[in-house]
């Protein structure tokens, strides 16, 4: 399975594409980072990340493709920048009919790291580990694109069904299954159900 990754911004898009084969190993395909210039309008800067995003993925036709699930930061103009590189990125994937994932920061260090509170140092050196990369992708947009793939191939088929399937996870994705069931439950308390 080829999974495309992408770090949505504006000014820096990451994209990276790993190959996941049997029993979830992971060999590297390709790194790059789309950049625009803060002086350019930006509707033509979400132009130009569309067009790298969709040169990207017809060079590489991923199977899935893996992108950052936004979060709310202090700075809404750049909360709002990257929500728009990810539309860009759905928009290129959905036109080709490839499925989208979403994943919180948190999930891709738990997924790589097997620890979801890991500084960008781990996540990145755990990256080039399992990647077998003899030196570290720059700038950390290109790293996180990667671990956004790889976590998306590392995450739990079936999210801790039955005992037998949860003997073929590593400890990192037991606790990735594990994290991503009590937060299900809690959406359930929530909701009131």
């Amino acid at each position: 399975m080829i999974i495309l990754g992408v770090d949505p911004g504006l000014t820096r898009c990451g994209v990276g594409v790993v190959e996941a084969g049997a029993s979830r190993r992971l060999s590297f395909i390709h790194v790059d980072v789309i950049r625009t210039s803060p002086d350019t309008s930006q509707d033509l800067r979400l132009l130009s990340i569309y067009n790298g995003l969709v040169d990207k993925i017809e060079r590489f036709v991923p199977d899935t493709v893996s992108i950052e699930r936004v979060f709310a930061q202090a700075n809404r103009n750049t909360v709002l920048g990257t929500a728009q590189a990810a539309g860009m990125a759905m928009l290129a994937a959905a036109q080709r009919g490839i499925p989208v994932a979403l994943h919180t920061p948190t999930e891709v260090k738990l997924a790589i790291t097997g620890n979801g509170k890991a500084d960008k140092l781990q996540v990145e050196r755990m990256v080039m580990r399992i990647l077998n990369l003899s030196e570290m992708p720059t700038p950390p947009d290109a790293a996180d694109a990667l671990a956004q793939a790889m976590c998306h191939a590392l995450r739990p088929a079936g999210a801790l069904q039955g005992g037998e399937r949860e003997q073929h996870l590593t400890a990192a994705q037991r606790q990735w299954a594990v994290a991503a069931q009590r937060a299900k439950r809690r959406r359930g308390v929530d909701r009131g159900m």
